[in-house]
């Protein structure tokens, strides 16, 4: 009986926290979804990119940003270690 109720509280705690990170994604979405930001990316500590996006940053899972760049207009993917810093809200 003890092991089944210990199960089943490591299991409620994770989904917990899945939806409590989700919930921080839909709201990150919502607040900074439409405002350009300044991006600089590294790869093994050696500056790989830096440049503005026009708009909505999408983040992948694997570390991989994607995002259409103002200089030039076209959709970018990046990999690496990325800092996003968003535009102030006029």
């Amino acid at each position: 009986m003890n092991r089944a109720l210990t199960i089943t509280l490591v299991l409620g705690l994770a989904v917990t926290a899945a939806a409590c990170t989700e919930s921080r994604r839909a709201r990150n979405d919502a607040t900074f979804s439409d405002r350009p930001a300044d991006i600089t990316c590294w790869t093994y500590g050696v500056e790989t990119f830096k440049g503005r996006s026009t708009g909505k940053v999408e983040y992948n899972d694997g570390g991989r940003i994607a995002f259409v760049d103002a200089a030039n207009g076209r959709y970018t993917t990046v990999d690496g270690e990325c800092r996003v810093v968003y535009s102030p809200s006029k």
